[in-house]
């Protein structure tokens, strides 16, 4: 079976390298950028900006090939790769979640950007706290190293 994906749009941002990037948007706090969502596609953003942040799923197009064991950025031990947020996946399909600032016609402003400038857009969902805010019991081998994040930057291993 072949899946195919259409963006429908492209994030700009100011990473313009891999290296140095944010590693997730909890590091990015402040960094903004923003969405051209392609003129098809503009009609279904109605409604979206009564919103105050929005999941963002993209393509990381950088990226080739992929490994079942990866060093993730917070770690220095190898883990499976869905234990982890590293890039470098069958499907290479980012998420994040994004504070939308504003929409005028086809552009969307937003903050707190962990991506890659020029990344192209594959969908947009509202994130709704009430349905995607869980308490868990555990983060399993991040339980240690998750206010890390925060200082933790890019660099080139999954280029």
């Amino acid at each position: 079976m072949e899946i195919i994906f259409h963006p429908i749009g492209t994030i700009y941002s100011p990473h313009k390298t891999i290296q140095d990037m944010p590693i997730q948007p909890a590091a990015a706090r402040g960094i903004k950028g923003s969405i051209d969502i392609f003129p098809e596609f503009v009609p279904a953003l109605k409604d979206v900006k009564g919103f105050s942040h929005i999941y963002l799923v993209y393509h990381f197009h950088r990226v080739n090939n992929w490994q079942p064991h990866v060093i993730p950025f917070l770690d220095t031990k190898e883990r499976g790769l869905f234990a982890t947020r590293a890039p470098k996946r069958p499907n290479p399909i980012g998420l994040s979640v994004v504070r939308l600032l504003d929409i005028f016609k086809g552009r969307l402003e937003i903050e707190n950007v962990d991506i890659l400038d020029g990344t192209p857009l594959l969908d947009i969902k509202p994130y709704v706290p009430k349905f995607d805010n869980f308490t868990v019991d555990s983060i399993g081998w991040l339980d240690e190293l998750s206010e890390e994040v925060k200082h933790m930057r890019s660099d080139t291993r999954f280029k």
